[in-house]
């Protein structure tokens, strides 16, 4: 399973106040509030864990969770990408580049040599409301993002029909 997510800092910046008061609060544990305040930029360090539980809550809802809003009970680690749910542990990589923060995470370490960026969607279905990429009659786990002036689309080249 595969989940994605992007942040256009400049809209963030412009749309987004997470020093509002009860922000952080409702969005970040208290070891990660430390991790922002620890931080030399703390607007990419927000946004980056901000990416980081996006991604997972997309993996989430391919295994079958229900939509809802969690933030703190999926817990970002400071170090290696590691991410937390419960007793799952997810694995993410982010990317900070042209102001836009992009988010992978997987359920194996492995699965990061599988993945593929589509840069023009050709063939998808949706199967309660998860999106699934189609290509010569096989079925990936994808994950599409979307946040002013960029997207990604992404899948897993690992076939689930077999």
């Amino acid at each position: 399973m595969i989940g994605n997510d992007v942040v256009d800092l400049t809209l963030a910046k412009t749309e987004s106040n997470w020093q509002r008061k009860g922000f952080l609060d409702k969005v970040f544990t208290k070891g990660e509030q430390n991790i922002i305040f620890g931080s030399e930029n703390q607007d990419i360090t927000v946004w980056t864990l901000w990416s980081r539980k996006e991604a997972v809550y997309k993996i989430l809802r391919q295994k079958g969770e229900s939509r809802g809003f969690y933030p703190l009970l999926i817990n970002c680690s400071h170090e290696n990408g590691l991410v937390l749910y419960k007793d799952s542990v997810f694995y993410s990589t982010t990317q900070i580049r042209n102001n836009c923060i992009h988010t992978i995470a997987v359920t194996s370490v492995i699965d990061f040599e599988y993945i593929t960026e589509l840069n023009q969607l050709k063939e998808s279905i949706y199967k309660s409301e998860i999106p699934f990429y189609l290509e010569n009659g096989n079925c990936f786990f994808m994950s599409k993002s979307h946040h002013g002036r960029f997207e990604r689309s992404i899948y897993l080249r690992k076939d689930i029909t077999k």
